[in-house]
């Protein structure tokens, strides 16, 4: 039997090519933005959270969003601050909360929603998430987003 057809008997294993595990072929970086949209949306998904970060942020945040190019993005992110490593973040995060909730289980719902958020999104363990309660927001309050009335129609 010659040496040609002693390879082609018998079951073919595929050649693998530039050694060791495809995923560690290379680094992945996730940018401190992304990271904070991440969380920003889970932390709005939490009923209690009427909205993320101060007064004066959502006010220039809501004046932002109507001018041109000001994109929404931005709205995405306030009241969060992200540091990211290679593979773990924390975060610090600014919420108003509604009248009436509890807010010791609100902040607990976010912690909880944001870690399991961003840890699956990006596979970043998240050390630490912390959060500051800038207001509350009452029933007959009229939202700060909303007063602003846009200059042009």
């Amino acid at each position: 039997m010659s040496e040609t057809q002693q390879q082609t008997d018998g079951p073919r294993t595929p050649v693998k090519r530039g050694g060791g595990d495809p995923a560690e072929r290379g680094r992945t970086t996730i940018a401190d933005g992304v990271v904070e949209k991440i969380a920003g949306l889970a932390a709005r998904d939490v009923v209690g959270v009427h909205a993320m970060g101060s007064g004066l942020a959502r006010t220039l945040g809501a004046v932002r969003e109507r001018v041109p190019g000001g994109g929404r993005s931005a709205s995405a992110t306030r009241g969060v601050k992200a540091e990211v490593g290679e593979v773990q973040t924390a975060l610090d995060l600014e919420i108003v909360v509604d009248y009436g909730v509890a807010i010791a289980d609100v902040a607990r719902a976010v912690r909880e929603n944001v870690i399991a958020a961003v840890e699956r999104m990006t596979g970043l363990e998240v050390v630490e998430v912390n959060i500051a309660v800038s207001d509350v927001k009452l029933p007959d309050e009229a939202d700060e987003e909303a007063e602003a009335e846009p200059r042009l129609q």
